[in-house]
């Protein structure tokens, strides 16, 4: 079964149409990069408005079939999710993002549960380093050279 498959039987099993606009942004999203902006798919679906792509990109995070990657600079991006709870290593070079689903937060999420008295209800995580590849072709440059623009 293909991806599109995959997600049109999960969006039916909960009760979703698949209309012709969220079908457009269903193939347009399965054919951006790893990560991709909602502008992304905006640009490969033609003829869907903006309010129906973000609709559908807030619909398909809900259902997890996307999920939302917040990139070094504050754009969100996303990337199509075929696991359950995770979070991302973000390369601050290259842009690479990987998944990565340690999670050893129960301790503080208890914590800020009684010290606050809120009811967590999830949380969301992102990593910004340098990845192997970035570090071997584009070693750190010394604080020296950063400053006088070398």
């Amino acid at each position: 079964m293909s991806d599109l498959e995959l997600i049109i039987q999960r969006l039916g099993l909960r009760g979703h149409r698949v209309t012709g606009s969220r079908r457009r942004v269903l193939d347009a999203l399965l054919a951006a990069p790893a990560h991709f902006t909602v502008d992304d798919v905006l640009q490969r679906a033609d003829g869907v408005g903006r309010a129906t792509v973000f609709r559908t990109m807030k619909l398909l995070q809900d259902l997890n079939v996307v999920c939302r990657v917040m990139m070094e600079d504050g754009s969100r991006h996303y990337r199509i999710s075929a696991r359950g709870h995770h979070h991302h290593l973000v390369c601050r070079s290259c842009g690479r993002v990987e998944d990565f689903a340690i999670c050893d937060v129960s301790a503080l999420v208890q914590e800020l549960s009684s010290s606050t008295e809120y009811e967590i209800e999830g949380h969301w995580l992102e990593v910004y380093g340098r990845c192997q590849s970035c570090r071997t072709t584009q070693p750190l440059a010394t604080a020296g050279s950063e400053s006088n623009g070398s």
